[in-house]
């Protein structure tokens, strides 16, 4: 079996994959044309960040069975184009979670010191001693927006300089961080405390440009922000006006909305009280050794022993299991992702109930099938099939399966129950025919939707024009609507309505369905695509 390294790895890597008895070529820097003719030799691909695996890529792979990714991020693979192929796509999400603390560390107290702005001054031949006035950290409150394994190491590093620990995430329970000694908060009493803050959330629909001009304004005159996470969160225009009027004090960025990126492209470069470098977080030779290890070992072991780990879109179970339960690890990932995109607060607990046929069966893969969903939309590419209950157990979550072989309206049915900090939320799913998913009851409505896709999830009163007039909002918005379903509750006389749309509607478009008459709630979600 051969397998192409067409990204710079650390030369161990390499050698895990030829001491398996593989075949393997190196040949970094192919252009996109050159790599779609090669392609068809390999069996197994190996990157990290320049190589874009998309759908011509994947369309001329003939032999490919395995992508893996040296580091976590995934988004230069077209997953769902891998998925319908049936080519496993790997990552290695936690070779770097040191590494990237201990770089955010650095920049806040380079920051705090201004150490490269003092070496400037002294290459360029200056002493200038008074005009780099330093602060101490200690005793001093860290404000950390996403406290995930990262955040956490940070928060662990932050303690041991005598900081104190305040952190913003919506996810995560509050008695989870009594125990790291960290205290949760909203985002605006966050930017209203701190004296530092420092960014470990992934970039999402939810999280882009999350601290923007709002929470700089709230941000105290003296603070200094750092976003070695990912490039996006941060507004870099938002930030420019507050460090450039002297909002607040200074900023450090090792991740930027557009890289590679240049004074040209980012006008922060010009500012003295910003200080930067290109992405260099998960940049040392400890953690480039980590992932290619990780990943290596990860490819061999699938191509020569059929083994699955850190897999991003195959289970890990065998064809056996697969093809009796495929269907319901489908509906699982759809339904987790479905209750953290409209929960409110952290989870707390999870009870999953298995009933009819299913009962019988192994169900412990759609157990987490249903986790990779449900901390996907927060987490992104850092879950994944085997990761999942450790994120899980690492956050506290109590998780409780149930069976009972008695079956009610369905022959099979799945109902998950998620209880937050701030409610809890009850859907239940079952297949129909052999393959199709369908969400039959959402809290107390009834129905028979397709969780799939872009969707519009709406509450409204069950009063006639309602439905007319949301059709005729998306439609002059040139939204079209794949599928409608209807749940009524008699005796409040509310209804639910799920839409699958062709595209995600925009803020400004869901503003304009809430503004309805007698629509109650709205809310935008985007689920795993259902291919037939």
């Amino acid at each position: 079996m051969k397998v192409l390294i067409s990204d710079n790895l650390a030369p161990v890597g390499e050698k895990i994959l030829r001491d398996a008895g593989l075949e393997v070529d190196v040949k970094t820097g192919l252009p996109p044309e050159e790599l779609k003719a090669i392609i068809p030799q390999y069996d197994g691909l190996v990157i990290r960040s320049a190589t874009k695996v998309r759908e011509d890529i994947i369309e001329a792979a003939t032999r490919l069975q395995v992508v893996g990714r040296a580091g976590i991020g995934l988004d230069n693979v077209d997953i769902p184009a891998a998925s319908q192929k049936g080519i496993v796509v790997m990552n290695a999400p936690d070779g770097n979670a040191t590494t990237a603390a201990e770089h955010s560390i650095a920049m806040f107290m380079s920051l705090a010191r201004n150490i490269p702005q003092a070496t400037a001054s002294m290459k360029a031949g200056k002493w200038e001693k008074k005009s780099f006035m330093g602060r101490e950290v200690s005793g001093k409150t860290l404000g950390i927006v996403g406290i995930g394994r990262i955040g956490s190491i940070v928060a662990n590093r932050a303690q041991g300089l005598k900081m104190k620990v305040i952190a913003y995430d919506p996810h995560m329970p509050p008695e989870m961080m009594e125990k790291i000694g960290v205290e949760l908060v909203d985002l605006t009493e966050l930017a209203k405390r701190a004296d530092f803050i420092t960014v470990h959330t992934p970039l999402t629909k939810e999280t882009h440009h999350l601290l923007s001009t709002e929470f700089f304004a709230n941000m105290k005159n003296d603070a200094m922000i750092v976003d070695c996470a990912r490039g996006g969160v941060v507004d870099e225009e938002a930030l420019y006006k507050a460090l450039s009027e002297g909002q607040i004090a200074g900023a450090a960025l090792d991740v930027f909305e557009k890289e590679p990126t240049s004074l040209e492209t980012t006008p922060l470069l010009g500012l003295k009280n910003f200080i930067c470098t290109p992405h260099l977080g998960a940049s040392t030779s400890e953690a480039q050794e980590n992932v290619a290890s990780a990943i290596a070992e990860q490819v061999a072991d699938y191509l020569l022993k059929g083994v699955v780990r850190n897999a991003v879109n195959v289970p890990s179970v065998s064809d056996d299991v697969l093809a009796s339960l495929g269907p319901y690890i489908t509906l699982g990932e759809m339904l987790g992702s479905l209750h953290m995109q409209i929960a409110r607060g952290g989870v707390e607990e999870v009870n999953i109930e298995f009933n009819g046929d299913l009962a019988s069966l192994d169900t412990n893969p759609v157990t987490v099938s249903f986790l990779k969903g449900l901390f996907t939309p927060i987490l992104q590419d850092a879950v994944n099939y085997v990761n999942a209950p450790l994120i899980a157990k690492e956050r506290g979550i109590r998780v409780v399966e149930s069976r009972s072989e008695q079956a009610s309206d369905f022959t099979n049915l799945m109902r998950v129950t998620v209880k937050t900090t701030d409610g809890t939320n009850m859907m239940a799913g079952t297949v129909f025919g052999k393959k199709e998913p369908r969400l039959v009851r959402l809290n107390s409505f009834r129905l028979e939707a397709l969780p799939s896709g872009p969707m519009l999830l709406v509450y409204n009163k069950d009063i006639p024009g309602v439905i007319g007039a949301l059709g005729t909002t998306l439609g002059a918005a040139n939204v079209n609507i794949s599928l409608m379903t209807v749940g009524r509750e008699e005796e409040s006389r509310q209804n639910v309505i799920l839409l699958n749309t062709d595209a995600r509607i925009s803020k400004e478009l869901l503003g304009q369905v809430r503004a309805l008459e007698h629509i109650e709630d709205a809310m935008v979600v985007e689920l795993p695509k259902y291919e037939n």
